[in-house]
């Protein structure tokens, strides 16, 4: 419990460190501030608004469980709900602020520009991670029940809910109002700074890839935790080591991140690999550390728990890698649907869409043979098969600082390349007017 509170801290501690690296890095020219700025209070806004619902919906909620569950699950839920949104809102924070510090950097070359990208992933990564298991830590301590953290888990479950959605629709819509009104009515190119749909764009994709997905990872690392506590409490009684298991492995997840950041080396012109040499590094420093947490909670037999576990973190690593295949430009996939625009647009339809049944394949196949895999060998060794079942799930999710901020880099990413085409379309505007004016006319810098 104590080393569960004390990684939650400590993901909690690096996520500042690497927002104070983020926040000294220079945000770039006055330009680029501008439409910084101007993304960032539309972000802020659109989020301010959201919660000032969700507030109303939760406590709404909240009175429910009271008469129905205790006060302990409504404060628990309560809880939930505040962390929640502080670790979207943190997320939001740092994401809005680190798009023009990336874009800035690049100008630098790729070696200056990711460490600012990955680093600003890092905080919603860790924060994330270290929101959840303080939650869950704290709750358990005080009430001694996992059925009360189950409430910790409802309030997660609305905000990250609402979030995902409002954000998902939100993004969706700013992006064809900005297509239709921009390129079919005014005849303009796509990420012209003269339309301001285009901002409205931005903060979509903002609120719905960096607060939205924050809120959902929450929710799904919380869930699956509470799960193991839960089955591990009506199981297993007397022995609380099966209850606590998944938030040691959540600690043992923040550890592994940790280190494996160490690893996230940019060779050449290709961050991809930087990125895989630190997720492949979380993944076998978790593994050996998980085994050793085992031991040391003194589960028996250990490889009941331990297998199911690694079964799991495996099955996210096929997800990853089998994903990249179909998404990367320089695979067959890609380049396929590319070639087929040049036929039309029947054909590129035809051509993306199969691809894309086939690219979920190996992930469900993965995931069967997770489960499978984990069922069993928990049987065979003593273990109940659905506690077996549920741990591959917390394994799944237990390298979710590190995988979070591989994502979120990569949502950095691309929004500073829009801030760049914005500025060159912007000097090239004034270019045209200054070469209008006639001469003698004094120009201000």
């Amino acid at each position: 419990m104590i080393f569960a509170f004390g990684s939650g801290l400590l993901s909690i501690f690096f996520a500042l460190l690497f927002y104070r690296f983020v926040n000294n890095k220079k945000c770039g020219d006055e330009k680029m501030v501008e439409f910084s700025k101007a993304i960032q209070e539309g972000s802020m806004s659109y989020l301010c608004r959201l919660y000032r619902v969700l507030v109303l919906i939760a406590f709404l909620i909240g009175i429910l469980i009271f008469f129905s569950l205790g006060w302990q699950t409504a404060a628990a839920y309560l809880f939930g709900c505040l962390c929640s949104t502080v670790a979207g809102y943190f997320g939001m924070f740092v994401a809005t602020r680190a798009n023009a510090k990336v874009a800035w950097a690049a100008r630098q070359g790729i070696g200056e520009a990711f460490p600012v990208g990955f680093y600003s992933g890092a905080v919603m990564g860790l924060s994330v991670v270290g929101l959840a298991l303080i939650g869950m830590s704290l709750v358990y301590f005080i009430f001694k029940d996992p059925k009360v953290v189950l409430g910790f888990s409802f309030g997660a479950s609305l905000l990250a809910l609402l979030a995902k959605a409002g954000g998902g629709i939100y993004t969706k819509t700013a992006d064809i109002s900005a297509d239709l009104v921009g390129k079919m009515e005014e005849n303009l190119a796509e990420d012209d700074p003269r339309n301001p749909g285009v901002i409205a764009d931005n903060v979509g994709d903002n609120v719905g890839d960096v607060a939205g997905m924050g809120a959902d990872i929450f929710d799904s690392y919380i869930a699956s935790a509470v799960a193991v506590m839960i089955l591990g409490f009506e199981l297993y009684h007397s022995q609380i080591e099966f209850v606590v298991y998944p938030l040691v492995l959540g600690g043992v997840g923040i550890i592994a991140s940790l280190l494996g950041m160490i690893f996230v080396r940019i060779s050449g012109n290709d961050p991809k690999r930087g990125l895989n040499q630190g997720t492949v590094a979380t993944t076998v420093i978790f593994s050996f550390l998980a085994l050793l947490s085992a031991i040391f909670l003194g589960i028996k037999p250990v490889l009941g728990v331990f297998l199911p576990t690694l079964a799991g973190l495996l099955a996210g690593i096929i997800i990853g890698f089998t994903s990249d295949r179909f998404t990367d430009i320089d695979r067959p996939a890609v380049q396929n649907t590319a070639h087929a625009a040049k036929t039309g647009p029947a054909v590129l339809i035809l051509e993306g869409f199969s691809y894309g049944l086939f690219s979920i394949v190996p992930s469900i196949l993965g995931i069967c043979l997770a489960l499978v895999t984990a069922w069993f060998t928990a049987e065979y060794f003593g273990i109940a098969g659905t506690y077996g079942v549920s741990v591959a799930a917390m394994g799944l999710l237990s390298i979710t600082g590190m995988i979070v901020s591989a994502d979120l880099m990569v949502r950095l990413w691309i929004t500073p390349r829009v801030v760049r085409r914005r500025l060159k379309k912007v000097k090239k505007q004034l270019r045209f007017v200054i070469g209008l004016m006639p001469p003698g006319i004094p120009l201000k810098r």
